[in-house]
């Protein structure tokens, strides 16, 4: 059986850690980001200027780098 659209979609949004907001999975997705591991190719301050992403956003994915043993570029 082919994944439908839906399937490939959820598995995008999986991609990312649990309570990223919406509009933050929007702000980048806009930038070409679509996995959390792409953000080692981005310094923090390059993300905190995303517009949807705030604090917590940023947080959460900062705590999500973590687990996976990877951070933000170097500034």
């Amino acid at each position: 059986m082919k994944p439908g659209k839906n399937d490939i979609k959820k598995d995008k949004e999986e991609s990312w850690p649990k309570g990223l907001s919406n509009p933050a999975r929007r702000a980048l997705s806009g930038e070409g980001i679509t996995e959390l591991h792409q953000l080692q190719n981005y310094k923090l301050s390059e993300i905190k200027k995303l517009h949807g992403l705030g604090p917590k956003g940023i947080r959460i994915l900062s705590e999500a780098l973590e687990k996976i043993n990877l951070t933000f570029k170097s500034e």
